[in-house]
């Protein structure tokens, strides 16, 4: 009896990271999807990605199982999901391409400034700030909005037009931000350092 509780309890540890592992696999059928225009799935399959980020992070605080993997894990999924979106919506024509280059770009630099940190300062605690979170709340609700304006006739174009310029927006500053507070944390770090 004594086992099958811990069975239990080791199984349920592994379940925020298996749904954020889920929602890392949704990224190619995504994309599969809005290629082939089929953008009632594409939409289904977006609103289960997000129904598992929202999950994995309430179970990861609720079974007390955050882990060094899920904490890594979680935001790559985020931004290969949001890239791969953006990437396609690009393809097909239902996003400029310049706007998928943005957010791209965006992740690159803040991955390229995050190694950078690491190999010439040293480990780092990684955070999301107010502005990183508001960056993914327009990009997921930009993505939404384009797919809900193919399956459903009446979504005002000043509204999308409104929400890719938000995009952009954000894009630039939260990726500004983060160069920025990184930089002014190399320079203290390395003051602190000199002899």
């Amino acid at each position: 009896m004594e086992s099958r509780e811990r069975r239990l309890k080791q199984m349920l540890r592994h379940l925020p990271n298996s749904l954020t592992a889920l929602r890392l696999l949704l990224a190619a059928p995504l994309g599969l999807m809005i290629l082939r225009g089929d953008y009632a799935s594409a939409l289904t399959i977006g609103c289960l990605a997000g129904m598992t980020d929202a999950l994995d992070g309430f179970l990861a605080r609720r079974l007390n199982a955050q882990s060094r993997l899920g904490a890594a894990l979680d935001p790559v999924a985020d931004k290969i999901l949001i890239t791969v979106t953006f990437v396609c919506f690009a393809q097909i024509g239902l996003a400029p391409w310049y706007l998928a280059i943005v957010v791209f770009c965006r992740d690159i630099i803040i991955v390229i400034g995050a190694i950078s940190y690491h190999k010439m300062i040293g480990p780092f605690e990684f955070s999301a700030t107010r502005l990183s979170k508001g960056n993914m709340f327009v990009q997921i609700s930009f993505c939404v909005l384009v797919l809900l304006a193919q399956v459903i006739e009446g979504v005002p174009p000043i509204i999308l037009f409104s929400c890719m310029v938000a995009v952009l927006f954000f894009a630039v500053a939260s990726g500004l931000d983060y160069a920025l507070s990184w930089t002014i944390k190399a320079l203290q770090v390395r003051k602190v350092r000199k002899p």
